[in-house]
């Protein structure tokens, strides 16, 4: 459980136990909030879904930090999200929870700039994983038969494209051909 502090910051000391040692962490754990619009969600739901977004990847980075820093090399990989570049109506909490990924992760690579440890902050787009039913979140509408089908990335795709940035020790890492576009269009028009 990322969200348990107390049990994330003992967790360094359990795994070097067991391997020896830490070379790299990735950050990838996410929920989304009910897709409902911020006056209809309740503070419990926005701070659940921060506090697995975003405080997850900072309790885990905080834990495994200092242990990196003593490794001849290292790597930070913390997952934000294409919502956290994009907007979507229904999901604000959980594109601002993955905007602030974002932000911490790009503060983490300056600060770690004159270090060992290289920091990669990754951008998927739709992902094809049970992301809705692991947060809880009921899918209740279902899209209508000529609906243009939502081309999904597998799991097993962005986990290469992921490790392959990370033996580039690329900054940015967009994962799948919808991150790509938005982010291209984001950018061009960002209103």
């Amino acid at each position: 459980n990322i969200t348990d502090r107390e049990a994330v910051l003992a967790l360094p000391d359990v795994v070097i136990q067991v391997h020896g040692a830490v070379d790299g962490i990735i950050n990838n754990a996410g929920i989304i909030q009910r897709f409902v619009k911020i006056n209809d969600l309740e503070f419990k739901d926005m701070e659940r879904v921060f506090n697995v977004n975003f405080w997850g990847a900072v309790n885990v980075t905080k834990a495994f930090l200092p242990h990196l820093l003593k490794r001849p090399e290292a790597h930070i990989v913390n997952t934000s999200s294409m919502g956290g570049f994009l907007p979507v109506p229904g999901q604000t909490a959980y594109g601002a929870s993955k905007a602030a990924v974002k932000l911490f992760t790009e503060g983490l690579r300056s600060e770690l700039l004159s270090t060992n440890v290289h920091v990669t902050v990754v951008f998927p787009g739709a992902i094809e994983t049970n992301i809705s039913a692991n947060s809880g979140v009921t899918m209740t509408a279902e899209a209508p038969a000529d609906a243009p089908k939502i081309k999904m990335t597998k799991p097993a795709v962005a986990a290469e494209i992921i490790v392959d940035g990370m033996k580039k020790n690329k900054y940015r890492v967009l994962v799948g051909s919808d991150a790509k576009t938005m982010d291209f269009l984001c950018r061009l028009m960002p209103d």
